[in-house]
């Protein structure tokens, strides 16, 4: 279950990756609370079923009362007459109305990647749920420490959807970022460094993949640091890996990141990451050295520095791509689907 199946959000691409995977060997709904778009942006499994409680869609009509009270009608209906035998939630608020309303003899389990903003309905309901489920063990740690004596806390990393996957041949002069362009991503730290890189190496570009609110502003910017000739607003895109293929180099900025799937696709790609050490999700995945270089937070020049040093070294760039390749093994999406089904059976 998510808040939508329909957007751009990692946790989104994540969780129909999983659905994919699991519907190989099992039946699978994604229920989407709103349906704002006639299509999902990411790809969805043929044999996954998909279906909305709210659309909200221009032009469809709607039975219910408007606002915040039909969602949580249509909601609680929904759950009430819930007949699946195990049901996964996507975020503490969905999680907090399973644990409230969900059938008793329906498996209820919380997936989880970032912090609830309000923790008191977490330490409230999550102990009448099964599980929760989080995506490192740093996040594990965390969550123990919330729900001390509520449900099991376990980790399972996210899927990546299976092959085949392009491969970078490492070769392009193009460092690519990938996201939602939204203030905690903080892409203005990005192009500030990169100013310093295109300084020093005029050939290479920087490629901003994604959309949102910040745009205006970061285009303002590279107005600014007169950067058009090296930023370029590539938009969104359903096929992010595709584009971090044809990079040489992926650079993130985020200052609070709880999710690492950029991170992951692009090492999946072949791909070195570059990336501030404060933000939890690069620093989960990204080990200097070995696939990648973690720069201190909030040192731009030594981001900038970093850079440099793997724009002018392509044998060490090569090598962490090699690096990257192995890191994700594990996130096949075959091999999480096994981890869950496991995990699924060790509860019922």
């Amino acid at each position: 279950m998510l808040p939508s199946a329909y957007g751009m959000r990692g946790d989104i691409r994540s969780t129909l990756n999983l659905a994919t995977a699991l519907a190989e060997r099992h039946e699978v709904e994604v229920i989407s609370i709103r349906r704002q778009k006639d299509k999902p942006f990411f790809p969805v499994g043929s044999k996954v079923k998909l279906r909305s409680v709210i659309d909200v869609r221009p032009g469809i009509r709607h039975l219910l009362p408007s606002g915040q009270m039909r969602t949580e009608m249509a909601l609680w209906r929904m759950m009430r007459g819930l007949k699946s035998d195990v049901l996964i939630t996507t975020r503490p608020a969905l999680s907090v109305q399973a644990a409230r309303y969900g059938p008793r003899e329906v498996l209820r389990i919380a997936r989880e990647w970032g912090r609830p903003a309000v923790p008191a309905p977490v330490r409230k309901f999550y102990p009448r749920l099964d599980a929760v489920v989080t995506a490192t063990e740093s996040a594990r740690d965390e969550w123990l420490r919330l729900v001390e004596s509520g449900p099991r806390v376990l980790a399972v990393p996210d899927a990546l959807p299976g092959g085949p996957w392009p491969r970078s041949r490492m070769d392009n002069r193009i460092v690519a970022a990938g996201g939602r362009w939204v203030p905690a991503k903080a892409y203005d730290r990005l192009i500030r460094a990169f100013a310093m890189v295109a300084d020093k190496r005029p050939d290479w570009r920087l490629r901003l993949y994604g959309g949102g609110p910040e745009e205006q502003r970061l285009r303002a910017l590279v107005r600014e640091l007169n950067m058009h000739n090296h930023v370029y607003f590539m938009g969104t895109t359903p096929d992010l890996a595709g584009e971090f293929a044809k990079a040489s180099l992926v650079a993130t900025t985020s200052r609070s990141e709880d999710l690492g799937m950029a991170v992951l696709e692009a090492m999946r790609c072949g791909v070195p990451v570059v990336a501030f050490d404060g933000a939890r999700g690069p620093s989960e995945f990204v080990a200097t050295g070995y696939n990648g270089v973690l720069v201190p937070e909030g040192e731009e020049q030594m981001f900038a520095a970093a850079l440099l040093t793997l724009i002018d070294d392509e044998r060490r760039r090569r090598s962490l791509a090699a690096g990257a390749l192995e890191s994700t093994v594990r996130h096949g999406a075959a091999d999480v689907g096994e981890q869950w089904e496991k995990l699924i059976a060790e509860l019922r």
